[in-house]
């Protein structure tokens, strides 16, 4: 309040320094402006027309210098923002141009650098949404997936269903709508599960020691190979993985068609039928060896063999069959006729597709 009164105090005790004192003097102020006024009134109309103008032709001004970037491109987006930006540009353009002709350039440069500092502000306040949106661009541009793809984004498996400027909405194999930021989309690992149809499924099942590894995979291989829905080339692989306590650990490699059939369905029933077939074969499957404790002690009686009517020694265990003995009385191992094992992906499109969207916002793929 004390520099208020201080300079209020000037202003009266110079008369010639504009302020107003009289009644004369407010009148001869208002005649300056009016003459300013007039003065300026041609340039403003001028730059009101050619504001006017900028405004009305900046949308096909921008329509006409996108043309070559829609001849490199098809994204529907990528086109939108080029083009709303080669038009606020215009526009500004045009703001400054109305404030040079009407004499107020420095109020434009003021407008401008106003317009800097604001935008400056604001992209720290709404960061993350500019990240996100930055991001949709270029996921638009480089195009890693497609809408209806079946995408790994991190640790969330699904298929695309939508993909706005802020988010892309996945449909898990549960039907839950997952909704991940772009930014978090293209920073983090993608993995196509569409792009390439063929994909390797795998298992791991144990065989004895007692047991000939090598007949065991030649009877696992030729049970793989009878499936109509594994895949012939690239062909299937039995291979020992690991020495465990009790067993092998063999591990089995298939390849189908996900479009077609289900890699988890598929190794079931490989699972189902190889485990058959080494029972037929009298191949050991044992589980992981344990410690028993007997407090009481452990009786052991020997068991004198018992001889059949001609005087031969019984056999305590039946030979197990020989692989070719094992592919002769088994022709092939064909599939049961009720095994299901085809692809779950159309019905989850199918429902991506008739969920409700939950996400306002244009698809930009």
């Amino acid at each position: 309040m004390k520099w208020f009164f201080t300079v209020f105090t000037q202003v009266q005790s110079h008369p010639g320094s504009g302020a107003i004192t009289s009644l004369s003097n407010a009148q001869s102020l208002l005649a300056q402006l009016w003459e300013s006024f007039l003065f300026r009134l041609p340039g403003l109309g001028l730059g009101i027309i050619v504001m006017a103008v900028f405004i009305v032709l900046a949308p096909h001004a921008a329509k006409l210098l996108i043309k070559p970037v829609t001849r490199t491109t098809t994204s529907p987006l990528l086109r939108s923002v080029i083009q709303r930006s080669i038009s606020i540009v215009l526009i500004l353009l045009g703001i400054y141009l109305l404030l040079f002709l009407a004499g107020l350039t420095g109020f434009a440069i003021a407008v401008v650098s106003g317009t800097g500092v604001v935008g400056l502000i604001l992209g720290f306040a709404f960061r993350d949404i500019a990240e996100n949106f930055i991001s949709s661009l270029l996921l638009t541009i480089q195009r890693p997936f497609r809408i209806g793809d079946i995408v790994q984004i991190n640790e969330f498996t699904g298929i695309i269903q939508k993909v706005t400027a802020r988010a892309t909405t996945l449909v898990d194999f549960d039907g839950n709508h997952i909704q991940i930021p772009n930014a978090t989309i293209y920073k983090g690992v993608i993995k196509n599960l569409t792009a390439n149809p063929l994909m390797r499924g795998k298992f791991v099942i144990g065989v004895g020691y007692d047991a000939d590894i090598q007949q065991a995979q030649s009877i696992a291989q030729h049970v793989i190979a009878a499936h109509q829905n594994v895949l012939k080339d690239p062909e299937p692989q039995i291979l020992i993985d690991t020495l465990g306590a009790s067993a092998y650990n063999v591990k089995v490699y298939f390849w189908v068609n996900v479009e077609e059939t289900s890699v988890l369905k598929m190794a079931s029933v490989l699972m189902r039928n190889i485990t058959q077939a080494f029972m037929d074969a009298n191949i050991s499957m044992p589980d992981d060896a344990r410690e028993r404790i007997f407090p009481q002690g452990l009786e052991v009686k020997n068991v004198q063999p018992q001889h059949n009517l001609n005087g031969s020694k019984e056999s305590i265990s039946a030979q197990q069959p020989s692989s070719d003995e094992y592919e002769e009385s088994s022709a092939a191992i064909t599939p049961s006729e009720g095994d299901d094992v085809t692809s779950e992906a159309h019905e989850i499109r199918e429902q991506a597709r008739n969920s409700r969207d939950p996400e306002a916002g244009e698809n930009i793929l």
